[in-house]
């Protein structure tokens, strides 16, 4: 216990870091996801030619290398940001295809006369997406959205070693200051308990308000 009461402020830092990189990264993978979603299924076959290669691409990269990438690489085209920013960058794109391809599969249960239908009724292909298949398709990818948000909290790991301040960081100073390793490591682990254990009560609510009854 002493681990924690005596570094419960270096603890706090990472704590925090690491739900800042959750959330905004969460945010900007579920914007790119639901996009590149709409773009698999586009009538335009340049949208989901980019989407698949979006999809493609980055569910087949390892995501320590595409943090190398973004730290390393943006900053050569004059692009130069703080490693929190490029962090949120990388988790956020890389999750965005699994997002992407769980929002797909959403709306292909969706029945195909749903959007006849609103195309009978003068609709644009745009509205028809917001309006009618997306939330429905919604309903259905609740669970799959959520587990994918779980395991972007815990790739957030990865940022420690790229110089962002998260809750797996801490152990470096803790072991330089001489405690247990393995006690650490189990308040490290604690704190990825709870903020993955709040993800999982957030869409246990969803599923329960919103989700398809089965």
């Amino acid at each position: 216990m002493d681990v924690l009461t005596q570094n419960f402020s270096l603890y706090g830092q990472g704590f925090l870091g690491t739900v800042e990189l959750t959330v905004y990264a969460s945010l900007l993978a579920l914007a790119l996801g639901i996009l590149m979603a709409a773009f698999r299924v586009a009538p335009v076959a340049s949208l989901r030619a980019f989407g698949t290669a979006w999809v493609t691409v980055l569910r087949n990269t390892p995501l320590t290398l595409l943090f190398f990438a973004v730290m390393l690489g943006l900053p050569r085209f004059g692009l130069v940001l703080p490693f929190t920013v490029f962090a949120v960058i990388a988790l956020g794109c890389y999750t965005s295809a699994f997002i992407c391809e769980a929002v797909r599969a959403g709306i292909n249960t969706v029945p195909v006369g749903q959007g006849e239908a609103a195309r009978s009724l003068g609709m644009t292909f745009d509205q028809t997406l917001s309006a009618v298949v997306l939330p429905q398709a919604f309903r259905s990818v609740i669970p799959p959205i959520g587990s994918t948000l779980i395991a972007l909290a815990k790739n957030s790991a990865i940022a420690g070693s790229f110089s962002v301040t998260e809750l797996l960081g801490t152990y470096k100073p803790l072991n330089e200051r001489g405690y247990s390793i393995i006690w650490s490591f189990v308040w490290i682990a604690a704190g990825y308990l709870i903020v993955t254990l709040a993800i999982s009560a957030i869409f246990w609510l969803l599923e329960r308000h919103w989700g398809v009854q089965r």
